[in-house]
């Protein structure tokens, strides 16, 4: 009497489904990839040319004592918008130059952005070259 089953299993394994699989996850990674917005600061960035003088840009500074300067002219933080506003008009500029020392905290800079972008004004960041 033979007690043997007749269906014989293989040892063989099928990857057409499990590359299906790879593949769907894949395209689906790729959809919802592009679907993710990044949050981010909008910056009006500069563009360079000959006819711009630098004379005209209103530079504000802060430096390390929270002390913040108009064209070289201290102003209190209570009084800054005002007087980068006069500064704007009484020169005929449309963009403000913002200076920070070295160690500053970016929420005093991040203070300036915000009142030359609550009034329409481009702003700029100003590097220390070397």
């Amino acid at each position: 009497m033979n007690l043997r089953g007749r269906n014989k299993v293989t040892p063989e394994f099928n990857m057409s489904s499990m590359t299906d699989i790879v593949f769907l996850l894949l395209i689906f990674f790729m959809i919802a990839s592009t679907l993710v917005s990044a949050e981010a600061i909008d910056l009006l960035l500069p563009k360079a040319s000959n006819s711009v003088s630098q004379a005209k840009n209103v530079s504000v500074r802060v430096n390390k004592k929270q002390q913040y300067f108009v064209n070289n002219k201290q102003v209190s933080k209570n009084k800054l918008e005002a007087e980068v506003l006069s500064k704007v008009n009484a020169s005929g500029s449309s963009s403000v130059s913002i200076g920070f020392d070295q160690g500053v905290e970016m929420k005093h800079v991040v203070y300036i952005m915000d009142i030359a972008n609550r009034n329409k004004i481009k702003s700029s960041l100003a590097v220390k070259s070397q």
